[in-house]
C-alpha cells in the first residue's frame, strides 16, 4: 500500500489540504508530505489552530489559505473525516484526489485513492510508513514535525500506544533528535483568552454520574479542546465543550484512558450522533469532535445521554462480573 501511495505523490505538482482550524497532525503529515515529494503547497482553506501557528513560525515553512486546484496535478487530503471538515459551504473535492486518514471512516469520501488505518493513532505514522517503506531519506526538520504530530494526537503518549512508542522512537533513533527538543516543539503557554474562556467554561459546566463515572458538558466561545482538558482536570472522566456561530455549531469531545478501558468509545458515540443529526462527526476512542447546523444545547444534550447510556452499560457489565463466583 505504502508503494501505491508514493508513487502517486512522485512527480507533477501538488497540494495537500487539511481539515479546518488544522491541529499539529495535520499540519507535520502535509509538512512532510511537501519536503518529501516536492513540488508540494500546504493548503488550510480555513487556518490552522494556535500550536500548528506556533511551530510553523518556529520551524518556518509556508501554509496558503487560498487557491485554486484547478492549478494542481493532484490534490491530496490528510487528516480529514469527511469533507465537512473543510468549512466550506458548496466545496467540491476532484474525484480523482488522495485521501490519507487514520479515524474511523465516515463513508463521505467518494473519492477511489482513499487510504485509511484508524489503527493508528495519529497520521503522521501513516506519513512516517510511506516515509520508511519507500527508502526515502527521513530528515531532521520532517522527523520533528512529525514526533510533534505524534505527540499531540496522543495527548502526549496518554492516547498512546506500542506502535506509536516504536515509531517514536524510531524518529529519534533515525534522526538525532533529543527527547526534550521533542517536547519543545509544541509547548506553548496558555494566552490569556484561553485561560479566561476556561475559566468560563467551568463556571457554565453541567454533570451527571453514574457510580464513579462523571460527564461534564459546557459551552464557550472559543478552545472547545482546551475547556475539555480543564474540565477532565477539575474531575470529568468524559467531557463534551461546544460552541455556537450563528447557526453553526462546533463541539469537542475526550475522555479519560480509564474510560476507554472500560468501553468509552467517542469516535463511535459521536459518529452515530452526527449521523442521527446530519452533521459531520468522528474521531478516536478518547477524543472526537462534531460540527455541523444545530443548537449547541440541543447537540450536547444529546451527548450527555448517549454517554449516560454508555456509563449505564458499563456500571451493569461490572456489577455481573463482581457477582460472578467464578471470577
Amino acid at each position: 500500500m505504502y508503494e501505491e501511495i508514493a508513487n502517486k505523490l512522485k512527480g507533477g505538482k501538488k497540494v495537500v489540504m487539511v481539515h479546518g482550524n488544522a491541529d499539529m497532525d495535520a499540519i507535520s503529515s502535509a509538512y512532510a508530505i511537501s519536503r518529501c515529494f516536492p513540488t508540494c503547497d500546504i493548503y488550510a482553506p480555513c487556518g490552522i489552530d494556535r500550536v500548528s501557528r506556533f511551530v510553523q513560525e518556529k520551524i518556518g515553512f509556508d501554509v496558503i489559505e487560498k487557491c485554486d486546484l484547478n492549478d494542481y496535478d493532484l490534490v491530496v487530503v490528510v487528516d480529514t473525516s469527511s469533507p465537512e471538515q473543510f468549512g466550506m459551504e458548496g466545496f467540491s473535492i476532484p474525484a480523482n484526489c488522495l485521501v490519507i486518514d487514520h479515524h474511523l471512516p465516515s463513508g463521505k469520501w467518494k473519492c477511489d485513492d482513499f487510504y485509511c488505518d484508524p489503527d493508528k493513532c495519529a497520521c503522521a505514522q501513516i506519513i512516517l510508513d510511506i516515509i520508511r517503506e519507500n527508502g526515502i531519506e527521513l530528515t531532521r526538520d520532517v522527523g520533528l514535525m512529525l514526533l510533534g504530530g505524534m505527540l499531540t494526537d496522543s495527548g502526549h503518549f496518554q492516547y498512546g500506544d506500542h506502535i506509536l512508542l516504536k515509531d517514536f522512537a524510531y524518529i529519534l533513533e533515525k534522526t538525532g533528535i533529543q527527547m526534550d527538543e521533542a517536547l519543545a516543539l509544541t509547548r506553548t503557554e496558555a494566552s490569556m483568552s484561553e485561560r479566561v474562556a476556561n475559566m468560563k467554561c467551568i463556571g457554565r459546566s453541567k454533570f451527571e454520574r453514574v457510580g464513579d463515572m462523571i460527564v461534564a458538558t459546557s459551552y464557550g466561545g472559543s478552545f472547545e479542546a482546551s475547556g475539555c482538558r480543564a474540565l477532565m482536570a477539575a474531575g470529568a472522566d468524559v467531557a463534551f465543550v461546544a460552541s455556537q456561530r450563528d447557526d453553526n455549531f462546533r463541539l469537542s469531545a475526550r475522555a479519560t484512558q480509564e474510560m476507554v478501558r472500560r468501553g468509552i468509545n467517542l469516535g463511535e458515540i459521536i459518529k452515530g450522533i452526527g449521523y442521527e443529526t446530519t452533521t459531520d462527526g468522528g474521531g478516536h476512542d478518547g477524543a472526537a469532535g462534531l460540527s455541523g447546523i444545530g443548537d449547541v444545547e440541543a447537540m450536547l444534550h444529546i451527548c450527555n445521554s448517549r454517554t449516560m447510556d454508555e456509563f449505564r452499560k458499563i456500571k451493569k457489565n461490572r456489577e455481573v462480573v463482581s457477582d460472578d463466583p467464578d471470577e
